[in-house]
């Protein structure tokens, strides 16, 4: 019963700072002309690769070049890339054959490209995201306020497809995203880096540290870095769109695993304070302990109105009405949740794009 009630606590408190932060809009500046580097580290082909990169080249913004990385030019991506760049010659450019500088590929990889730019401005994004025209003016936007050393984004699939995207995308948005506010709420700002956007000022970077290539969450990492030299980090109100496509719930868990653990060694013994968010699925136990008591049946009830009003709270904010269509999948979706949180609380094993990593003290990464 008090695992229940303090879920409702956590579902209450996600609705409220989720409704107090997407209700009001940034103010995004018509034109600015600041330069900007968008570097894209690549590896494989994700689900719409070529919509989502080419929609990073067509953008409502001036003085822009996207960079893409690949660490393998027999990478299966290349020849899409090359596509790419050939359509875009002005706004795009591919670098390949990049060897590992370390265990973190993404930010060895992304660490070619930006020894390959001047920008004051750079933008780190991941691959398998799709973006409006207006998505650099709006993540930038902050940059241009006295203190502010990073802008990052949340994503979401809002009209997911797919089993398993649908599974995937009802965490990002009913639970991360709320989780994510919350934190905020309670540490008086962002305190961390999401590595799907993380656009950042190169003066920034460079007092934080610059990249690293050991650490598992060293997005997450480098946000925490950054707000450390003095800096403010920005949650921005654009949330991005990647849909996962077709991938299965075996996907969706190995993915989720991964990120769990590096909740946990990043963040440490708070990691386990997520046992309080899971009301929905304490309440099979309770009424099975309490022979189905009537107050018990109540607070199973009300524990169920609350999560579901917080998700729709959740899905209406971010402009994704179409993935309440899969609220059936809530109840599935927190006992997966539950699951993951208790096996990534120990072991110290990820699988990561296909590899095979260890995790050491700290958060270091080996093969």
């Amino acid at each position: 019963m008090i695992l229940i009630l303090g879920a409702i606590v956590f579902y209450t408190a996600g609705a409220i700072f989720t409704w107090q932060f997407f209700r009001t809009r940034e103010t995004v500046p018509s034109h600015s002309e600041a330069p900007v580097a968008i570097l894209v580290p690549v590896r494989g082909i994700d689900a719409g690769a070529w919509e989502n990169w080419s929609s990073l080249c067509e953008q409502d913004y001036e003085n822009y070049r996207v960079y893409f990385g690949v660490l393998d030019p027999a990478d299966p991506a290349v020849p899409i890339l090359e596509q790419i760049v050939e359509k875009y010659p002005d706004r795009a450019s591919l670098t390949t054959d990049l060897p590992p500088r370390g265990p973190n590929h993404k930010d060895s990889n992304v660490s070619y490209l930006l020894e390959q730019i001047q920008t004051e401005w750079v933008i780190f994004t991941d691959s398998d995201i799709y973006v409006e025209p207006d998505y650099i003016r709006r993540v930038t936007a902050p940059l241009q306020q006295p203190g502010v050393g990073m802008v990052t984004c949340s994503y979401i699939a809002r009209n997911p497809r797919y089993f398993g995207s649908a599974l995937a995308s009802l965490a990002r948005c009913c639970d991360f995203v709320p989780s994510v506010l919350i934190a905020r709420q309670l540490d008086g700002g962002v305190k961390l880096g999401i590595g799907v956007t993380m656009a950042v000022t190169q003066t920034a970077l460079k007092q934080a540290g610059n990249l690293v290539f050991n650490r598992i969450g060293s997005d997450y990492n480098l946000g925490k870095r950054i707000d450390a030299a003095g800096y403010r980090v920005e949650l921005s109100r654009y949330v991005l769109e990647s849909d996962t496509g077709k991938e299965s719930i075996a996907d969706v868990f190995e993915r989720e695993l991964r990120w769990s653990r590096t909740i946990r060694f990043n963040k440490g013994p708070i990691y386990y304070t997520q046992i309080f968010c899971f009301g929905t699925v304490f309440c099979m136990p309770l009424l099975l302990l309490t022979g189905f008591a009537s107050w018990a049946i109540g607070l199973t009830v009300i524990t169920f109105l609350v999560r579901y009003l917080q998700a729709q709270n959740a899905t209406m904010m971010m402009d994704a009405p179409r993935l309440s269509r899969w609220f059936w999948l809530l109840p599935l979706r927190d006992l997966l949740s539950f699951v993951i949180w208790a096996i990534g609380g120990y072991g110290r094993t990820i699988f990561w794009r296909g590899r095979k990593l260890r995790i050491q003290g700290d958060g270091i990464i080996t093969e």
